[in-house]
């Protein structure tokens, strides 16, 4: 017993010296991030917290909340990247198909109408993760129809006239007002007509070239039959609904690329057209 006690005790400093040990190795591989770490970390949390606060505000019902974000601030983050809303459930479900048509005048010959919503929705058909893109069309076609809506009928008439001289929106726009006093109504229509024929100009380069003239496009709607027909095997779906506009002059907004958009529209568009 004797003999062995300054074993033990030996063994026992042995143990203590071990976890001092690897206490300092611990302590040392703790070292403090680098700085562009914690930078990095930080702006991830501060972006992550915003989103979440956004698409909170975006999703809600409207609230006094939402004014704490100035501006339009809060709807061109979350437009057209991050968009969402609560209309697939009840008591208000999506409840009809919009579209997004387009064609072109070349050497002063008009194209076949093109539905840039079908060419898109083949990115979105059958994919687990789909992307953004897959739904422009639909959100154009649904911003355009709410903002032409609002006109009366007057101005609807002037919508459907050919405007596609220099600064033909702005004419446009003066030709709206002159009918009725409803500044804001027209100056939100102007700028859903400036959207959607950017974006038909870009459908339609993609498709016929650098040879197009002017552009035209059709926002329709068709509603689904009513639910309470669902089980009438004579039921048919409503017509058309047509938001009609005349031909435009090209729209190129600054910082998009035509070459970008056509790489993916023209590919899609080519693979509709073979199947």
């Amino acid at each position: 017993m004797t003999e062995h006690t300054p074993r033990l005790m030996a063994g026992s400093g042995g143990s203590g010296s071990s976890r001092a040990a690897t206490a300092v190795v611990g302590a040392q591989n703790r070292k403090k991030r680098r700085p562009w770490v914690r930078v990095v970390m930080v702006i991830a949390s501060a972006f992550t917290a915003w989103h979440v606060f956004a698409s909170f505000l975006w999703i809600a019902p409207w609230a006094p909340i939402r004014e704490v974000v100035p501006g339009d601030m809060l709807r061109d983050y979350m437009i057209p990247m991050f968009g969402q809303s609560w209309s697939v459930f009840a008591p208000e479900p999506i409840n009809g198909d919009l579209r997004f048509e387009v064609r072109a005048l070349i050497d002063g010959e008009a194209t076949e109408w093109v539905s840039a919503t079908d060419v898109e929705l083949t990115m979105i058909q059958y994919k687990l993760f789909t992307p953004r893109a897959g739904i422009q069309a639909m959100d154009v076609s649904s911003q355009y129809r709410s903002a032409w809506a609002d006109l009366t009928d007057d101005q609807k008439s002037v919508a459907e006239l050919n405007y596609f001289k220099d600064e033909w929106d702005v004419r446009m726009g003066d030709a709206m007002k002159a009918y009725d006093d409803n500044d804001i109504a027209v100056d939100a229509y102007i700028e859903q007509e400036h959207r959607a024929t950017g974006f038909a100009t870009q459908v339609a380069l993609a498709i016929w070239g650098d040879e197009i003239e002017q552009v035209q496009f059709q926002a329709t709607r068709q509603n689904v039959i009513p639910f309470a027909s669902r089980h009438d095997p004579e039921a048919e779906r409503p017509g058309i609904q047509y938001a009609p506009t005349g031909w435009r002059g090209l729209v190129i907004n600054e910082g998009q690329s035509n070459d970008a958009f056509a790489d993916v529209f023209r590919a899609r568009y080519e693979r509709m057209v073979g199947e």
